[in-house]
Formats: structure tokens, sequence, C-alpha cells
């Protein structure tokens, strides 16, 4: 629709990525694999609907700040904190090898030195998209491991600013003949720290009280629309803003903005307001990825793009596999955060086009980078799948490497001497409240957890902890389930939430099970599993309600 770019880009890309997802989920690809392609065929390098490129991209820069956004709404400044002794060293330090990495590609293929760092520089920073996509889908943006990860991309996105500040300048330096001097680039690289630091103080100063005031004010006038649109507001304008005044990211100021309204109470109502949107504009962000795609590139320089992909999948997993492993983290975490990172996104394309404008890289590197990005994303899921899997036989390992360690017969899972109990399997959120709960009506309490920030939580607390999977054998095995009170499974996924209820009902078919779910289709399954009790947060609230109107 040449009269109509925008709405044809819009409609084009939903469209055409909802089909081509539901082919995907039909071979058990992951939707996202429907997403990239059909960014490619509404592209410019295949036949037929070709969609506005530069509206596409927009379209999805907002979807990513959406996404960061809504990471802040549940990220506290306590949080950020408490992981920048790994996150900074860590990231700096993962960046640096796979710059590195991609330099000796570039000096093997004969590049110029320029050409070879802004490429290898490229390579090193992941996409927050994927990244956040496959952390939420795992629920664990709010373990140790998820807030490693959200830091390690605050570090990169700080990184790539002062890169994308400095490009040009070195760009126009060189273009020109000239060199610049160290106190050139010194200057340059302060007056970005610099406003870097005022936006952080601007909002730790002024946002924080700013932001959530005026959102409490928004929603005493009840108006449902005046609350969404702004909330919608302060997300983009927060981030925009930042853009504009200080030179920061979207995606930094966004973030930002969600972390100082998660200081209100009413940051969950915030949250919702902009799930839609923001699920919608994610979708456009890989149609747009898509739609860089030259498939030429994969015939004309197959090798190297190959190179490339394993720079970004074995290389910078490697490094941050060894970075965590060396601050004394579980392997779990590890390896999370290095399957989290085996992709590149959004940056490297903002980075790389730069350097294309600035005529340090050629046309030809850029495709051979795009193609490498859209080969790591559509792998990672798949990599992510494999973790799964692996984790599981790690834990069955490491349960028969505690029994055997060192041939001797030491430290086995101790099984609990306490009877008449109440046992909770998981201590998230909910976790922590059915706790508070059952621990003041005096009954014994006892918790099964493997997250390890959650376990000296409850060690700092005092309370009776079996540390490992509660869905293990052995973990039900030592919890004496047979002498138990009840079992209350907390767990968020439905699957291990009914590997425990089966479990624990053939233990003790007598004992109450009370297990949450977040669907009707949990609600059945746990059902069928044994569970006597099923909570739904909706139904229980609706209850709840129609409870207070006995008196009325």
């Amino acid at each position: 629709m040449h009269d109509a770019p925008l709405i044809g880009t819009i409609v084009g890309g939903i469209v055409l990525a909802f089909f081509f997802a539901a082919i995907a989920h039909r071979l058990r690809l992951p939707p996202l694999a429907g997403y990239l392609l059909a960014g490619v065929v509404c592209g410019p390098f295949t036949p037929g609907f070709v969609a506005d490129g530069h509206l596409a991209h927009q379209l999805a820069e907002i979807g990513v700040v959406l996404l960061m956004f809504g990471v802040g709404l549940h990220f506290s400044l306590k949080d950020l904190l408490s992981v920048k002794s790994i996150a900074i060293p860590g990231a700096l330090g993962q960046m640096a090898v796979a710059t590195v990495l991609g330099m000796l590609l570039g000096w093997a293929l004969g590049w110029p030195m320029v050409q070879s760092f802004v490429f290898g520089l490229a390579l090193s920073v992941a996409s927050t998209v994927v990244l956040l996509r496959a952390m939420e889908e795992r629920r664990l943006m709010e373990t140790e491991r998820g807030r490693i990860a959200v830091g390690w991309l605050i570090v990169e996105d700080l990184a790539m600013v002062l890169a994308l500040v400095l490009l040009p300048a070195i760009g126009a330096s060189l273009n020109a003949g000239q060199s610049m001097s160290f106190g050139e680039i010194a200057m340059t690289v302060g007056i970005t720290i610099g406003k870097v630091v005022a936006f952080v103080a601007v909002m730790l100063i002024v946002g924080k009280r700013l932001i959530p005031w005026l959102l409490q004010v928004i929603a005493q006038t009840g108006s449902r629309e005046l609350f969404r649109l702004a909330v919608l507001a302060i997300a983009l304008g927060v981030a925009f803003g930042a853009a504009g005044l200080f030179g920061v990211s979207f995606e930094l100021g966004a973030f930002f903005a969600g972390m100082m309204m998660g200081e209100s109470k009413l940051a969950h109502d915030a949250a919702e307001e902009t799930l839609p949107l923001r699920d919608a504009f994610a979708v456009l962000f890989f149609v747009s990825i898509g739609m860089l795609f030259n498939y030429q590139v994969l015939l004309s320089e197959p090798l190297v793009v190959l190179a490339a992909l394993a720079i970004i999948v074995i290389g910078k997993s490697v490094a941050a596999l060894g970075i965590v492993l060396a601050f004394r983290k579980p392997m779990t975490t590890a390896l999370t955060i290095a399957t989290s990172l085996a992709q590149i996104g959004e940056f490297s394309f903002i980075l790389i086009g730069v350097g294309v404008a600035q005529n340090l890289v050629t046309k030809e590197a850029q495709d051979v980078l795009l193609a490498a990005a859209i080969l790591s994303i559509l792998i990672n899921p798949l990599l992510f799948k494999l973790l799964d899997r692996a984790k599981a036989r790690m834990d069955a390992r490491a349960a028969a490497a505690e029994a055997e360690q060192g041939g001797t017969a030491a430290v086995p899972l101790q099984p609990t001497e306490l009877s008449g109990h109440v046992v909770v399997a998981g201590y998230g959120k909910l976790g922590q409240l059915l706790g508070e709960a059952v621990h003041a009506t005096g009954l014994p309490l006892l918790v099964l957890e493997e997250e390890k920030d959650h376990v000296d939580t409850l060690q700092q607390q005092g309370i009776e902890t079996l540390v490992g999977n509660a869905s293990s054998d052995e973990v039900l095995g030592a919890a004496n389930l047979p002498e138990a009170k009840a079992l209350l499974v907390t767990l968020p996924q439905a699957f291990e939430s009914g590997e425990v209820v089966r479990a624990a009902r053939q233990l003790n078919p007598r004992l109450r099970i009370i297990a949450r779910a977040d669907s009707e289709e949990c609600r059945e399954h746990l059902q069928k599993q044994g569970a006597d009790m099923v909570v739904m947060g909706e139904r229980e609230l609706a209850r709840a309600m129609t409870e207070g109107l006995a008196p009325v």
C-alpha cells in the first residue's frame, strides 16, 4: 500500500507472522521461526509484497522499549546492585572475547582493522528481546539467574551507548584522513559517561518520587483509559526523553522508567496494561529482522557465515560460562547465562549499520552479520530445550554423586524428622506468603526449594529446608510425606507441579494436597494427578468477594 505504508507494514507483518507462526507451531518449531520467515517474505529480497523496512524497525523499537519497561517494573535498584560484582566484569569480559574472535576472523579474511573491530563488537552483544523472552518463558526473571542476565544486559547496553557515540566521530576523522587524539577520545567518553550518570541521577532523585506520585493521582480519577494512557506515556516518554536529552538508549530509559514505577503499589496493574501492546510489537521486532535478511549471502559466503555463527553460539557462550564459573556460581546458573547470550540482535544491527554509514564496514560484512544473527536467534530456543534436558540430568547426577561422594557414606539428603507438618514446594512470592501464614499457625513447616537465593533466605530465617528439585523422588522421599499434614504446591510450571502432585499422592494417598494453577488446562491436569484442591487466582478472588456479600 504505497499511500498508507504504516498500515500496510503493521497489517502485513502481523498477518504474515500469524500465518507462519501457525505453521511453525504445527511443525513443533518455535513461533519466532515463523515471525522471522514472515519478515523474509515481506522483505525486499523476495518477490511480492514488500513492507517498509524503516517503519518496521521503528515499530520494533517500541516493542523493545515496552519489553524493557516491563522488566524494570519487576526489578528494583537493590536487585541491580546485587549482581554488579559479576554483571560488570562478566559482560565486559565476554564482549572483549567475542570482539577479539571477530577481529581474528576479519584478519583471516583480509578485512581492514577497523572493519574487523566493528564486526567483532557487533557479534558481542546479545539481543534484549530474545534473552528476555527465553527468561520469561521459564519464569526465571525473579531468580538469581534472571537478575544476573538482566544486569549483564544493562552493562552491554551502556557499552553500546559509548560505542555508538564514538563510532561516528572515529569514522569522520578517518574519512578526513586524520586520527583522533587521546584527549579527544577521552573527552568524548567523559561526556557520554557524564550524560549517563546525569540521567541515572535524575531518575533516582526525581523519577523515583514523581512517577509513582503521578500514577497514584491518575488512578484516583477512576478512569481506566486514562491510567492505561499514563502508563504508556511514562514508558515511551521517559525512553524518548532519555535518548534525546541524555543520549542513552531507548531501552535503558524504558528500563529505568519501569524500575521507578515499580516503587508504586500500582506497578502490577501497570505491567498488565502494557502486555498486549508489548507482545504485538515484539512480534514486529522479529519480522523487522527477517526483512533485513539477504539469503544470497548464504550461497556466496557460507563458510564466513558459519564462522561468525560459531563465534556467537560457541565463542560467546564458552566465555560467559567460564566467567560465571570463575565467580563460583552453580553450573546451572553458568549454563543458563551462557545459553541466553548465544545470540545477537538489535544493537548488533544498529552498530553495524552505523559502521556502514560511516564507510567503516562493507555491505558484505553487514549481510554476513545479519545472516549469522538470524541463524543464532533460530538456534537459541533449541539450545534452551537442550539446557532444560541437561539440567534434569545434572540434578539426577548431583543427587547420585552426593550419595557416593569420595566413596564414603556421606551426604545423602537428610530426611526430615518433622511429623504433622505442612510442606511447601517452592518458595517464590506465593510460597513466602504461605510460609508466613503456616508459621503463624504454629504448625511445623518444611520447604522444598532449589534456588540458592531463596535457600539462603530460608536458612537465615531458621526454616527447615530440603534443597533440591521438589519433583525429584529423593527430595519428596526425604520430606516424610506419609506423616505430613498437607502439601502446598506453588511451583509455576504445570508439568513440574503435576509431577510433584503425582509422586506425593503415591507416597501418601490420604495427604491433603493443594496446588496453584494459572489456567483451566493446568487446573484439570493437577486434579487428574491427584490434587485435592487447585487454586486459581481469579476463581478465589470471585469466591472471596462473593463471601463478602453475605452480611449485606
